[in-house]
């Protein structure tokens, strides 16, 4: 569905407490207007628990449960099933949580929602970072980037969860990205007409985390596709396939940009190219950008 065929009806209003130029009030946006009115969102700690507004007043016009930082599945457990008891079957439950709270402190209670073939969509944006607790790194933090806590970059490449969600044999998984409203769309409400436990993990770059100007965030999320460090995908049924840009890199229809055009306009990045080129750290991030390519394409038989 195109831009000007969304629904008019708006769930995240004015007046939140977003940065300028956040990704994530820009996804939640568009997955909103693909879920719409009757859908219960489940937060754990993470940057949306304040972009909310603060109390008493809120900015989201859907029910909205604010819970730990390890417990996001878990309370969607917890209301799947009470909404069923109820017969109400027919209301969208989401989690809708950062890389923190999926990578590494909520991966726990997803695992177990998901192995109980709980009837929710469990959605990860992905801005790479503890972003609204200081910018420290997270699983989900790639090689070599600045945060607060790896200050000469980080050590360690980031840990694939989508591949990890997959292996729980799940119905439907998929990647998207804020920079491609369209596909994000799309992903979500076909997720509407699938039973059991959903993942849709969506690249959000962060202007103050990732140091760009906060006029750059869309471009940010297109050059990580363009450039083949983000892959679009969907997981269903036990088939992978590519979408977008990434279906043509697959199918050497598109040459992917440099990935240096992605690294060099983000603050976080700066330390490989200043003094000098850090040459090893940035082969090492194209190697394994590379190697990431031919291991999703051999699971989507390319």
């Amino acid at each position: 569905m195109a831009i000007k065929d969304f629904p008019i009806e708006e769930y995240v209003l004015p007046g939140n407490a977003a940065c300028p130029g956040c990704p994530s009030t820009m996804g939640l946006r568009t997955v909103l207007k693909a879920l719409g009115k009757k859908t219960i969102l489940t937060i754990p700690a993470c940057c949306t628990a304040v972009i909310q507004s603060w109390y008493p007043y809120t900015s989201f016009n859907v029910p909205t449960l604010n819970i730990a930082f390890e417990a996001a599945a878990s309370a969607a457990s917890g209301i799947a099933a009470a909404l069923k008891k109820l017969g109400e079957e027919d209301i969208n439950v989401v989690v809708w949580a950062g890389d923190g709270g999926t990578y590494d402190i909520g991966l726990q209670a997803l695992s177990g929602a998901i192995e109980r073939q709980t009837n929710f969509l469990y959605i990860c944006y992905n801005n790479q970072i503890y972003s609204n607790t200081g910018i420290q790194r997270s699983g989900a933090t790639p090689y070599a980037a600045w945060t607060t806590t790896t200050v000469k970059g980080k050590k360690e490449f980031r840990k694939d969860i989508g591949e990890i969600i997959i292996a729980h044999h799940v119905p439907y998984a998929a990647t998207a990205c804020v920079s491609y409203p369209e596909d994000l769309y799309n992903k979500v409400k076909k997720t509407m007409g699938i039973r059991g436990p959903k993942y849709i993990e969506i690249l959000a770059p962060c202007p103050p985390g990732w140091r760009f100007s906060m006029d750059k965030t869309v471009e940010m999320g297109k050059l990580a596709v363009e450039t083949g460090a983000w892959i679009l995908y969907e997981y269903e049924n036990g088939k992978l396939s590519f979408n977008g840009i990434s279906k043509s890199i697959a199918e050497g229809k598109y040459k992917p940009k440099p990935v240096e055009d992605w690294l060099k306009l983000q603050g976080r990045f700066s330390h490989l190219f200043k003094p000098e080129k850090d040459i090893v750290r940035i082969n090492a991030i194209k190697d394994h950008i590379r190697d990431t390519w031919e291991h999703y394409k051999k699971l989507a038989s390319l």
